[in-house]
């Protein structure tokens, strides 16, 4: 089993992408763009599948992240793909995951920054 630092880690690189693929790009630009949201799409899906693997201990730590949206979110992506509502995918994208990256940024920094350097 993977540790739960690597999944936060996921997350943190799959927000981080986003943001980047999101950079100066306008709603209906994004709208119109379907290899766009493909790639935001995939980003999505790591971001729940890795929420999904953290432990109910650890989202019970960490209630100020909706562990169970981001979960969700993935869920219908992967099951219900051709039912998604890309408006929906816009303000998640531009609202939910900068606020995501910014909190499991700083549970990271918090939780594992440092943990090797302590041990030596």
């Amino acid at each position: 089993m993977r540790p739960e630092e690597l999944y936060l880690t996921d997350i943190v690189d799959a927000a981080d992408a986003i943001v980047r693929f999101l950079d100066k790009i306008e709603r209906d630009d994004f709208l119109k763009d379907e290899l766009r949201q493909s790639a935001v799409l995939q980003k999505l899906i790591v971001i729940g599948e890795a929420a999904a693997h953290l432990s109910d201990e650890f989202q019970s730590r960490h209630p100020d992240v909706e562990w169970r949206d981001v979960i969700g979110f993935r869920n219908i992506a992967v099951h219900e793909y051709f039912s998604v509502n890309w408006e929906i995918v816009w303000v998640t994208v531009t609202q939910d995951v900068p606020d995501l990256l910014a909190k499991v940024a700083a549970i990271l920094a918090t939780e594992y920054m440092g943990k090797d350097n302590e041990a030596m």
